[in-house]
């Protein structure tokens, strides 16, 4: 045994349990932290502008590592900003621990500057939410790390008492196993679920799979794709799960609830069976989309659907990948789609979404950048009316291509998101896509890639109003400048925000030699995409929304 500090303990668990970098702003509590984060080899501290930032560039980190991200916050409105960010993990699934100072324990129930119950804040947003003491510093953050990435991934809380950082504490010199809860091991299908659900699959003539992100987890896309061949279904996906189904093939249907919502809908409205394959309400509720048919949800979890909604709802409780071995056994006959109609459809959709010739607008500047982005980088995409556009229009290889949010579907998450996914896929194209509401919650980050010489794409879709909105107030027959208008740009562009260059775009020409000047920049840059936002009006919020 050997004398360490707290501080250094944290330190050192948090490195051996693989976590590459903590993100937050300093305090005067967290400097103890901070400088055996220093000391620590492999480990690092990443300063960020906004507490929020930090949360959203850890929860990103372990959503593509697989490893918890890190972040923490100082009291009070440190705590608040970083709650958001926080409640990002939760429903976005990433695995994240967030530190937060907290008053020493005779402070803790006064009435002190800057104090509130962080135990209280974070329990709604979190899987688990505790509190160190010198006595249990590796144990908790072990526990912390575990539930973050037990069956659905989510956000821990871990409040530290200010003071204690300097403590000296007995380190146990063991090998760190960070995953100390015990795992569900689960067990093939019980025959009763194999003949209830093999009893529908038969009965059914047309049903469609629904898939969502714990597929993602589970990397089932073999299986996938195997299954539905051999029963001929059409695949439809959530917008978290784009990328694990090909979207060249013949079965595949399109993005529930996004861009063209209502051409999707063509196909899945003719179901008479709908399986849902890792699907995860957070995203969508089921009784929101399906046609009133039997529901068979295959997942971690019981689905979540209102009663008396649908006529039978059968669960296959367990893992994803699990249960799809079991129906793969099954002796199913093709079923009854019309192929060359899901053909049609889909046509029908990317004709839609193709832009016309010499147009600028929002699918142009999709459309191009899909052309100029190879196909192993990233996109991350803040959440406004070009969200809808990119869950049907873009080609996206696997799902850690793309990186949204859509459980917790929060503006300001797309150049935090890039920050993380570059700092983790430091030789992969990076490109953040947002519209100008959205850059306006987060410009300041931008300083972060300049200061770390980050590679990234900036591209900001300018159409001068928060289009999203705009669009429900249209429908409404509101105003729809009312509340909505930016009005941001000025006749001479800005040629740099914080030693970011900016290129400012107005047509095609000019957008594709942009995009190739910013691909081969050796830093970050901006490009202002100007555009006018009519063409949302009859791709976005259709019908079956």
């Amino acid at each position: 045994m050997s004398m360490s500090t707290v501080a250094e303990v944290f330190a050192h668990t948090l490195k051996e349990i693989g976590i590459r970098y903590v993100f937050g702003v300093p305090s005067g509590n967290m400097i103890d932290y901070m400088e055996a984060l220093r000391k620590e080899v492999g480990i690092d501290f990443i300063l960020v502008g906004h507490e929020t930032t930090a949360a959203f560039m850890a929860g990103v980190c372990g959503r593509l590592t697989g490893v918890p991200g890190a972040c923490f916050a100082t009291f009070g409105p440190g705590a608040t900003n970083l709650s958001t960010g926080v409640g990002g993990a939760q429903l976005d699934r990433f695995p994240l621990l967030a530190f937060t100072d907290e008053m020493p324990d005779d402070l803790l129930k006064r009435t002190v500057q800057m104090n509130i119950n962080h135990q209280q804040l974070f329990f709604p947003i979190t899987k688990w939410t505790t509190r160190l003491n010198p006595n249990n510093i590796e144990e908790i953050i072990l526990k912390g790390a575990g539930i973050t990435t037990d069956d659905t991934p989510g956000a821990v809380h871990i409040g530290i008492p200010a003071g204690i950082g300097r403590n000296p504490v007995k380190e146990a010199k063991s090998d760190v196993d960070y995953l100390r809860l015990e795992k569900k091991r689960w067990s093939p299908l019980v025959e009763d679920q194999v003949a209830k659900v093999e009893k529908l699959i038969h009965k059914s003539k047309k049903p469609v799979f629904a898939v969502g992100l714990s597929a993602v987890r589970a990397q089932v896309s073999e299986q996938l794709i195997a299954l539905a061949e051999k029963c001929q279904v059409p695949v439809v996906l959530t917008p978290m799960a784009k990328g694990l189904f090909p979207e060249a093939h013949p079965l595949y249907a399109g993005v529930l609830f996004h861009a063209l919502s209502n051409e999707v809908a063509k196909v899945y409205s003719q179901a008479d069976l709908v399986i849902g394959i890792g699907y995860d309400p957070v995203e969508f509720n089921y009784e929101d989309w399906m046609p009133e048919v039997p529901l068979i949800h295959i997942n971690n979890s019981e689905a979540d659907v209102a009663p008396g909604k649908f006529p039978e709802v059968s669960n296959v409780v367990g893992a994803v990948d699990v249960a799809l071995n079991e129906l793969l056994k099954l002796n199913v006959e093709p079923k009854e789609w019309d192929l060359q109609f899901l053909k049609a459809n889909k046509k029908q959709i990317v004709k839609k979404l193709t832009p016309e010739t010499d147009s600028f607008g929002p699918l142009a500047v999709v459309a191009e950048l899909r052309n100029a982005m190879s196909d192993d980088g990233i996109l991350t995409v803040d959440v406004g009316a070009h969200l809808h556009l990119i869950g049907q229009q873009w080609h996206t290889p696997s799902p850690e291509k793309l990186l949204i949010s859509n459980g917790w579907s929060s503006m300001g998450f797309a150049i935090p998101a890039a920050l993380a996914a570059k700092l983790c896929n430091p030789g992969l194209p990076v490109v953040a896509l947002m519209g100008d509401g959205g850059f306006l919650m987060t410009v300041g980050e931008l300083a972060i890639a300049k200061r770390l010489n980050l590679n990234i794409v900036f591209v900001v879709i300018y159409d001068d109003s928060l289009s999203l909105i705009s669009i429900k107030q249209n429908k409404k027959h509101f105003d729809r400048s009312y509340g909505t208008d930016l009005n941001v740009l000025e006749g001479e562009p800005t040629n740099h925000y914080f030693g970011v260059p900016v290129v400012r775009v107005t047509n095609s020409n000019e957008y594709r030699s942009a995009l190739k000047k910013a691909f081969s920049a050796a830093g970050p840059i901006v490009i202002e995409a100007v555009v006018g936002s009519k063409e949302y009006d009859q791709l976005v919020l259709q019908p079956n929304k």
